[in-house]
């Protein structure tokens, strides 16, 4: 979920708050914060919630499937020595054919 997604969110989230204060308590917070309904504020802050509103509609039909799992090359497992892993020079081994040939 990107960041747009995220904060039209958090704006109908705080809508919702809002109407749950209006219904349950005849209390318009919005209105009571910037001034009155009618003040340019909260018409903003209203026009906002009610677009974050239209931009979540699509998170209803969003399934879990539809989310993206990003992975890494890397991710912790170190070099599995696949192939996008380098792989070792075996041109470069020396035979050992002996104890002493070790110990040079």
């Amino acid at each position: 979920m990107g960041f747009i997604h995220r904060l039209a969110l958090a704006l109908v989230i705080i809508g919702a708050i809002n109407w749950g204060l209006i219904g349950f308590f005849r209390f318009d917070l919005v209105a009571s914060i910037f001034g009155g309904q009618t003040a340019l504020l909260s018409r903003v802050v209203y026009a906002l919630v009610g677009i974050s509103g239209l931009i979540c509609i699509p998170l209803l039909f969003r399934t879990d499937r539809d989310e993206v799992v990003e992975t890494s090359r890397t991710g912790g497992y170190g070099n599995l020595q696949t192939e996008f892993g380098e792989e070792p020079e075996f041109t470069d081994i020396k035979e050992v054919s002996s104890k002493e040939d070790l110990e040079k």
